[in-house]
């Protein structure tokens, strides 16, 4: 966990151990780069007119030893053209830039790129963004890694800045949300089953006292009625578990947080394609956030009543798992049929939204990866948000707008709602072929009546596909920004 400072000295003489300054295309400094170009005798004009530093967005040139200067390297971070450079071109930049220090041998930087003027936005939100991009870049999955050699790692930034002097305090408070997040993403299935899941739990309310936790065994499931959970658990030698965590930051009636823990997802006995099925790790994304918003709202102390519950299993192929054709009892009462055992996650969501409503939310958000046809609509970039509250959809919205951490609406009419339909159960757990990521929705929908909730589904936006590919986070800092908002 990175830490984070402000800056009191100017380029040419802080002691960090690497300094960072922005240029703009058409051989443009910024002020902190013509700082260190006056201290350096022109250098950075010479490299940018050789073409040895050409100002690109998201480029990166690092220069050694340079007269003048008390800091050992300077990086020089493209901003692209001065006339187009706004907020994504601002995150690029300093994104790219501290991706490219994790592999040096420093312990200190010091960013100026917070000094740039971002159309729209004030230091306070730079200040906040390029921390969270620091310490996003400078995170390092090890846990199943062999240990290797001790090398010097970047430990901490100072950021040169105006505005709140608590912003750092949200920042890192945030980061450890998303560090934890990201973690328990990325661990095998194998260590991060539904146990595991309990377990971390319960470390976290050692470490954040303000947080309870209850962990709702397979018989209280049974008792309480909790049938298309356990349906979807029933194939896996892995005992479900719905796990509760409680942070009272204040009285009153709380926000509450549902997040799908599928620990992994084969597709039961309608099996996933073999291709990609290593991803499936990722289906517990959902809960992974969830347990990232409590770190982080309890580490910021934030003066609200919020509650976790993360509805965890496996979905596996055996003798016992749930079956195509089968229809089920949920905790709701409705009977419900199953047309696909890959559409699991919403089985579990049902159970869990229902077992919510005896908190008597304020407001009630599930998060869930729970459709491939989110994914095709919106890509990587924006999470799905369904909601019937326009107001709470406006405000999950301008908080994903706020944090750049986006979401986009997709329609929950009730038009939508038939494709649910069946002659041998109240409805069907899929809709068909179209509009997969709405009718998702709309059967979540049938389980939140009265309710002021929101579903998210960042099926494309919780993990960077591929061999290399990690989890993000996400939608961590939306949620922070929206509960931030509500103080």
């Amino acid at each position: 966990m990175l830490e984070f400072h402000r800056l009191t000295q100017r380029p040419k003489d802080v002691a960090a151990s690497l300094v960072i300054v922005g240029v703009f295309e058409e051989r443009m400094l910024t002020s902190a780069a013509a700082e260190l170009d006056a201290a350096s005798g022109g250098l950075l004009k010479r490299l940018m007119e050789s073409g040895d530093v050409n100002g690109r967005v998201g480029s990166t040139a690092l220069l050694h030893q340079i007269q003048g200067l008390s800091a050992p390297r300077v990086m020089v971070v493209g901003l692209g053209e001065q006339r187009r450079f706004d907020a994504a071109r601002f995150l690029r930049a300093t994104r790219e830039a501290h991706k490219a220090l994790k592999s040096l041998p420093i312990e200190t930087a010091a960013s100026y790129l917070t000094e740039v003027d971002v159309p729209k936005k004030d230091g306070d939100w730079k200040l906040l963004q390029s921390a969270l991009a620091a310490d996003y870049a400078a995170y390092k999955y090890t846990a199943t890694l062999k240990t290797k050699p001790e090398r010097t790692e970047l430990k901490s930034v100072l950021f040169s800045a105006s505005g709140d002097s608590a912003i750092l305090e949200r920042a890192s408070a945030i980061a450890a949300g998303v560090r934890l997040a990201r973690e328990l993403g990325n661990l095998p299935p194998n260590i991060c089953n539904p146990a595991y899941l309990a377990e971390q739990a319960y470390d976290l309310a050692r470490r954040r006292p303000e947080v309870k936790v209850t962990v709702v065994e397979r018989d209280e499931m049974q008792t309480l009625g909790m049938g298309a959970l356990l349906a979807v658990a029933q194939g896996s030698e892995n005992p479900p578990k719905l796990v509760v965590m409680d942070y009272a930051g204040a009285a009153g009636k709380p926000v509450v947080l549902v997040g799908k823990g599928i620990t992994f997802d084969t597709g039961g006995i309608d099996i996933k394609p073999a291709a990609g099925m290593e991803e499936m790790k990722f289906d517990m994304c959902g809960a992974a956030a969830v347990f990232g918003v409590i770190e982080a709202a309890a580490a910021l102390k934030l003066p609200l009543h919020i509650v976790g519950i993360t509805p965890a299993a496996e979905n596996m192929p055996d003798g016992r798992s749930y079956r195509p054709s089968d229809v089920i009892k949920t905790m709701a009462g409705h009977q419900v049929e199953i047309l696909n055992t890959d559409a699991e996650g919403r089985l579990i969501l049902c159970d869990a939204l229902t077992y919510a409503q005896r908190f008597e939310p304020a407001t009630l958000i599930d998060i869930a990866t729970l459709t491939g046809a989110c994914v095709v609509a919106l890509g990587a970039h924006a999470s799905g948000l369904m909601s019937r509250d326009d107001d709470l959809a406006h405000e999950l919205l301008i908080a994903g707008e706020q944090s750049y951490d986006r979401a986009w609406r997709l329609p929950l009419w009730e038009d939508y709602q038939s494709q649910l339909e069946t002659g041998f159960a109240d409805f069907a757990n899929i809709g068909g072929k179209y509009a997969g990521a709405i009718t998702a929705g709309c059967f979540l929908a049938r389980f939140t009546e009265g309710q002021r909730w929101a579903h998210l589904d960042i099926a494309g936006t919780a993990w960077e596909t591929g061999r290399k590919g990690t989890a993000t986070g996400r939608p961590v800092a939306m949620l922070m920004q929206w509960l931030c908002g509500l103080v």
